[in-house]
């Protein structure tokens, strides 16, 4: 990036900005740029480096089906393993039974 377009401010500087109903995005400069500068830009930037040359053309929005809550008993040991695998544990246990299911189906084909 250009150090020229960094702009510094302070939190009050922004606070006053933004009560008075200013935007921080350069909406000017952006309107002007083309699809090339577009991609020039993230070229340089290296949060996009990993990302810039994947096909999005093929990409599918997916929404993903909504989920029933129940209560269910497992075995303690079942539940300390996934537990133990962190954060969302529960997904997990979910992904695994959608395998099994997908795996029954397609073996009674």
């Amino acid at each position: 990036m250009s150090k020229e377009r960094i702009i510094k401010l302070t939190a009050e500087d922004v606070d006053k900005l933004l009560s008075a109903g200013a935007d921080r995005t350069d909406w000017k400069r952006v309107d002007a740029m083309t699809d090339e500068d577009i991609v020039a830009a993230m070229r340089d930037d290296p949060d996009w480096q990993d990302l810039i040359d994947i096909d999005w053309s093929k990409a599918v929005a997916v929404t993903p089906p909504q989920k029933t809550a129940i209560s269910i008993r497992l075995d303690e040991d079942i539940v300390d393993f996934f537990k133990a695998t962190g954060k969302g544990y529960q997904t997990r246990i979910n992904a695994v039974l959608r395998h099994f299911v997908t795996e029954q189906k397609r073996s009674k084909r």
